[in-house]
């Protein structure tokens, strides 16, 4: 048999003996996939549906020890490769066009330990996976808003959603990591074990090794918490963020307060005369007591003169999937994002006027609100430096077919362009396109020259490059 073709790490072609090919997928305990073999195109699948690339080879892992092998086989035959957790990062990452893929998307035990508060997570994991196991406990930790998410994905650059102004970024409540490095080493991180490995790890992303094990800290919460949407017309939009960009000041760390700006959705709570039209919705979760949730939500409704309310108590694992529907695949992605220090008069005007032409009806601006308990993490000491920012903007250009994708990228950029003049420089990383490579500084900020040094020690070689990548 002819010997497999597959991108090396210097972009050019490699060709991989028969042999070698044959002992790796004979050392496996998960399947090696090579194109037109089944599970090939569904591995290579991931959320963006604007990612259509073709790894060499697949190895879809069972455990650490194929992990282990397929790092073992990237770095002898020099290969481009990739890892896949949850495989929804935007700028797709997880498939390496042409060379190795590491698909972890099997391995996804959670294992919950109530006493002690920690959740064991296998990489391959999603949200709705935590989710389920940590809330039979009535426990949580931090992670995103959209349930498919992959949990190593998201924790490695970060990670935040509706409880990390109460419990800080999923880094913050990482307690400790199984990592495999470029050696084909296992290696334990965490304060006391390798110390750099773990800082480096906390917001510096896939660039030091694959992350086989997550040890999260986990909270009390729920099972039920208050939760829903404040509707309100886009003409009411100028006056409610100005209003809102206060209100937010004043919130408690137990209450997260979102804005959407987008076309509705013909949701059952409101009227048929706003389905399809440009609204303004503001997302509360609170997570303290019942009496200061209803406070918030009235003054949530004070902002303007809603057309529409939907806010009660919620199981806490249902309002994770709460924003699913209007994020399943398949569809084509395309952001642009900023962290914003203040929400200035100038910011909201922008947001408002790119809210009125919207290149289709899935696409959004979403305003995040964090600040409160990651806030008052000193900037460094975890890689992701950014606790200075209490609002991340996201220009979520989103549509169906490919014929859209010039009228929509365009429109994502025009709203980033118009948007700088207003936003603090930073950028979470995990909101970055493929094409943002001169971003990449900005996203890891203060961080990036001790990054570059973690880099030399545990990937010299640069093999883990398919990612923001830092490099010396």
């Amino acid at each position: 048999m002819s010997p497999l073709r597959a991108i090396g790490l210097d972009g050019a072609l490699v060709e991989v003996p028969d042999d070698a090919v044959s002992a790796l997928r004979a050392s496996l305990r998960g399947p090696l996939l090579l194109e037109g073999d089944p599970g090939y195109d569904a591995s290579r699948s991931i959320w963006n549906a604007m990612i259509d690339r073709r790894p060499a080879l697949v190895v879809r892992c069972a455990g650490v020890a194929d992990v282990r092998r397929a790092v073992d086989f990237a770095r002898t035959h020099r290969l481009l490769s990739s890892i896949r957790g949850g495989g929804h990062n935007i700028a797709g990452h997880a498939v390496a066009e042409g060379g190795l893929m590491i698909d972890l998307s099997s391995m996804r035990s959670v294992r919950v330990d109530p006493i002690a508060k920690r959740a064991h997570v296998e990489p391959g994991a999603l949200l709705a996976d935590v989710d389920h196991e940590c809330q039979a406990f009535g426990l949580a930790t931090p992670l995103g808003i959209n349930s498919t998410t992959g949990v190593a994905g998201l924790t490695l650059g970060g990670g935040f959603g509706w409880l990390s102004r109460r419990y800080g970024m999923t880094v913050d409540n990482l307690v400790a990591a199984d990592v495999v490095t470029a050696d084909g080493r296992l290696r334990r991180a965490s304060a006391k074990e390798e110390p750099d490995l773990f800082w480096a790890i906390r917001g510096g992303g896939g660039n030091f090794g694959v992350v086989t094990r997550f040890e999260l800290a986990l909270h009390e919460v729920g099972p039920e918490v208050l939760a829903g949407l404040v509707v309100f017309p886009l003409s009411e939009a100028p006056t409610a963020l100005r209003r809102y960009r206060d209100l937010a000041a004043k919130l408690p760390d137990e209450t997260s307060l979102w804005a959407v700006l987008r076309k509705a959705p013909p949701l059952p709570f409101l009227p048929a005369s706003v389905h399809g039209k440009e609204i303004i919705a503001f997302a509360l979760c609170h997570t303290g007591d019942t009496r200061s949730g209803q406070a918030t939500l009235e003054a949530v409704k004070a902002l303007g003169k809603p057309v529409g309310e939907h806010v009660g108590p919620a199981p806490y694992a249902g309002w994770q999937k709460a924003f699913d529907p209007l994020l399943a695949p398949p569809a084509r992605n395309y952001w642009k994002s900023h962290n914003f220090r203040t929400l200035s008069d100038g910011a909201i005007d922008v947001l408002v006027r790119s809210a009125s032409s919207l290149p289709s009806p899935h696409s959004e601006l979403i305003v995040a609100q964090l600040g409160g308990a990651v806030s008052r993490v000193p900037a460094a000491a975890t890689a992701y430096p950014h606790r200075d920012s209490p609002f991340v903007v996201n220009v979520h250009g989103r549509w169906e077919t490919s014929a859209e994708d010039v009228a929509g990228t365009r429109w994502a950029r025009d709203v980033f362009r118009d948007l700088t003049p207003f936003a603090s420089g930073g950028v979470y990383v995990n909101f970055l396109t493929a094409d943002e490579v001169d971003r990449v500084r900005a996203a890891y900020g203060p961080a990036y020259d001790r990054l570059v040094t973690a880099k030399k020690t545990y990937d010299p070689e640069n093999l883990f490059r398919t990612n923001p990548n830092v490099h010396a």
